[in-house]
């Protein structure tokens, strides 16, 4: 499902609201996300799941066409861990 998608059926939903005041709302929702993950804290969200963000050391790596060594640098990286009642309705699928 794209953001569109999400406005889209949101829209359908809720007839008493604009599509434009949706489309406001879900962009609130995820730049409150994506400056919540850079701000290193942890989103939470009952039922659905958790956003974290995870440290990757720096290391070397290879080149998997030349076989050559490659310098990777350290990086944070976003992480989604499932919720039990997520995953239990995807395993049923419900």
């Amino acid at each position: 499902m794209t953001k569109s998608e999400l406005i889209a059926a949101m829209s359908e939903k809720r007839r008493d609201i604009s599509k434009k005041d949706i489309e406001m709302v879900v962009n609130t929702i995820f730049d409150s996300m994506r400056q919540a993950l850079i701000d290193n804290d942890r989103i939470e969200i009952r039922g659905f799941g958790s956003f974290t963000i995870k440290h990757r050391e720096a290391r070397q790596g290879r080149n998997p066409k030349t076989g050559s060594s490659v310098s990777i640098p350290s990086k944070r990286v976003p992480f989604f861990t499932v919720g039990k009642e997520l995953r239990e309705r995807v395993n049923n699928g419900q």
